[in-house]
C-alpha cells in the first residue's frame, strides 16, 4: 500500500480523484492516519452535493464521524489504478532484487525506469514523474 506521503505528493502534483467503490483512503487527522478506509456501497460511500462531494460513513455507531469533505481525505490508489493512469506510456513492470521497476515511454521515444521496494510504489513514482512534467 502506498505511504501517505507519496499519496499526498501525487495529489499535490495534480492527480484528481473521483471516489468509487473499492477505493482506499486515509484521514490525515492525528491518531487516524494509520486507519485505512475503503469506500463501499454498504458502509462508506460518496454523496454528491452542489457544494461538493462528501464521503459518508453509514451505520458506524462506534464513533461519531458521519461524513468528511472529499478534499480532506487522502486517496491511496491501488496498483491497477496507477497502471491505468499511466495509460499508453506504460511499457513494463519488472522485478528487481529487493523491489520493482516500472518502465514508461517518454514523449521523445526514450524509456524511463522508476524503481521502489513495492510495485505499487514504483507505479506511483512513474506517475508522479509524468504529473510533474505537465
Amino acid at each position: 500500500m502506498l505511504p501517505i506521503e507519496l499519496a499526498r505528493r501525487l495529489r499535490t502534483a495534480g492527480l484528481e480523484w473521483t471516489p468509487r467503490a473499492g477505493d482506499r483512503f486515509v484521514l490525515p487527522v492525528s491518531g487516524m492516519e494509520e486507519e485505512v478506509f475503503v469506500i463501499s456501497d454498504l458502509t462508506v460511500d460518496v454523496h454528491h452535493f452542489k457544494t461538493g462531494d462528501v464521503i459518508g460513513f453509514n451505520g458506524t455507531t462506534e464513533w461519531a464521524l458521519d461524513s468528511i469533505e472529499q478534499d480532506k481525505a487522502v486517496w491511496l490508489p491501488r496498483e491497477d489504478q496507477l497502471r491505468d493512469l499511466l495509460g499508453d506510456t506504460f511499457v513494463m513492470l519488472e522485478q528487481l532484487d529487493g523491489g520493482y521497476a516500472v518502465s514508461v515511454s517518454r514523449p521523445d521515444g526514450s524509456v524511463e525506469r522508476h524503481a521502489d521496494i513495492e510495485a505499487e510504489r514504483a507505479y506511483a513514482r512513474a506517475l508522479l514523474a509524468a504529473l510533474d512534467e505537465v
